[in-house]
């Protein structure tokens, strides 16, 4: 059969690497890829938003499967404009969507469901929010309801931040149309785990967690990006924390959504803190998330094509799904300057020496310039590997990191250390 993987980072690069491994697979494109990606499937400059060009493509290749990485790809509705022509699609309907394009929607529809999640405030003026912040007690944290690119969300400690977060979203505009409204919630107090779910519309099947480091420096420290690193999985998300996860936030979610007449087809994303209350849904995401991906995939033994048919199918309850036991390490390798300006265009040196079979480099900001991987982006690299216990992934992974080299490059030292109980070394 012919795949399409619609994206360019390392999500994507980990999805192509996963599903090339499948013996159904006869031709697979990426559009529109990197540099990485470039190396085992067809790649073409299409924008990942440019939903209609992307269907005349898929027409044209005669693509059996489409497999959506990115949320704008969703978001424009590219599902919708697939589905009408009769093709397959792995992602959720423009409607399912919202969950994630838009944060108030996502609020409102918790809130009609009972999942658990931190009061809130909806603002539609920069002066009714500073007007409510008068009053307001700190810390709180400010969204802007739009996509963007993850790079919307302000954890306010007082007033002060506060009134920039609503100027730099509301006046300034700086996401946007996607800043048009705003959230002001509470702001919960405890560790962050990601739950993933494929969902068929009706039923899901619960990956296994994982767990982000969103902060830019080590221990925390700094702006957030879209991720320097994960780890599967958490040792936070026991059984008994699962069970509530799955009964108080995953379940209610897929039932409501089938509900209300949008169901969810593709991968529910949980982004979850762990409260002294109990687990609380910070947001959703609906697609699968970076670089928690690069962290998960590796442990997947079973063909991850099957399970996608089987969502597009609606046959999900049918699929039985083996994983290695293996905890996973991913480090993210990252431009200098980065979540800020940074330079790009740098010749990676080193991936021709990571030979480790657990080890694998999925590509996220690099193209090919003339036979030469370059830097293209932020996050540069994700350097995932596969260990007896978290402190032996860890060590391999940062093994394979000390191998690479590109002008700035930098990267966090210390990626599950704290779930490992051991800060890794410079290398």
């Amino acid at each position: 059969m012919n795949v399409l993987v619609i994206g360019s980072g390392g999500r994507e690069h980990a999805l192509c690497w996963k599903i090339k491994q499948s013996p159904k697979v006869k031709r697979l494109y990426c559009l529109p890829g990197n540099g990485g990606i470039a190396r085992i499937a067809e790649c073409v400059d299409i924008a990942a938003d440019d939903v209609n060009l992307i269907l005349q493509y898929a027409l044209n290749k005669k693509i059996d499967l489409t497999v959506v990485g990115p949320e704008a790809s969703l978001t424009a509705g590219i599902a919708d404009l697939f589905a009408q022509k009769g093709l397959k699609v792995f992602g959720p309907s423009r409607a399912a969507a919202q969950l994630e394009g838009s944060k108030v929607f996502a609020k409102e529809f918790m809130r009609r469901r009972n999942i658990p999640t931190a009061d809130y405030k909806v603002f539609s003026s920069d002066a009714q929010a500073l007007e409510f912040l008068q009053a307001a007690q700190f810390p709180l944290v400010v969204k802007a309801d739009g996509l963007c690119a993850g790079k919307g969300v302000y954890v306010c400690a007082d007033l002060k931040a506060a009134r920039t977060a609503v100027d730099e979203i509301m006046v300034q505009k700086i996401f946007g149309d996607a800043g048009d409204n705003i959230i002001i919630e509470e702001c919960l107090q405890g560790p962050e785990v990601s739950v993933l779910a494929v969902c068929d519309g009706r039923h899901f099947l619960v990956l296994p967690t994982s767990q982000d480091h969103k902060r830019v420096f080590d221990d925390d420290v700094g702006p957030n990006t879209g991720g320097m690193g994960a780890f599967s999985p958490s040792a936070r998300v026991n059984v008994q924390v699962l069970d509530v996860v799955i009964n108080r936030i995953i379940e209610p979610a897929i039932r409501g959504m089938y509900q209300e007449g949008n169901p969810f087809k593709g991968v529910l994303f949980a982004g979850l803190m762990l409260t002294q209350d109990g687990p609380k849904a910070l947001e959703f995401n609906v697609r699968f998330g970076d670089p928690e991906t690069q962290s998960i995939l590796p442990r997947l033994q079973s063909d991850i094509v099957d399970i996608f048919l089987a969502v597009c199918d609606g046959r999900l309850a049918d699929i039985k799904v083996k994983w290695d036991e293996q905890p996973c390490v991913c480090v993210v390798v990252a431009s200098g300057g980065y979540p800020g300006k940074y330079q790009s265009g740098f010749s990676i040196g080193g991936l021709d020496k990571i030979k480790d079979e657990d080890t694998m480099v999925f590509h996220a900001g690099t193209k090919n310039d003339g036979g030469t991987i370059v830097t293209s982006g932020g996050r540069v690299l994700g350097v995932a590997a596969l260990g007896q216990n978290l402190e032996a992934a860890a060590a391999k992974a940062y093994n394979a990191v000390s191998k690479i080299e590109f002008d700035h490059m930098f990267f966090r030292r210390d990626i599950a250390a704290r779930s490992s109980k051991q800060k890794v070394a410079s290398p």
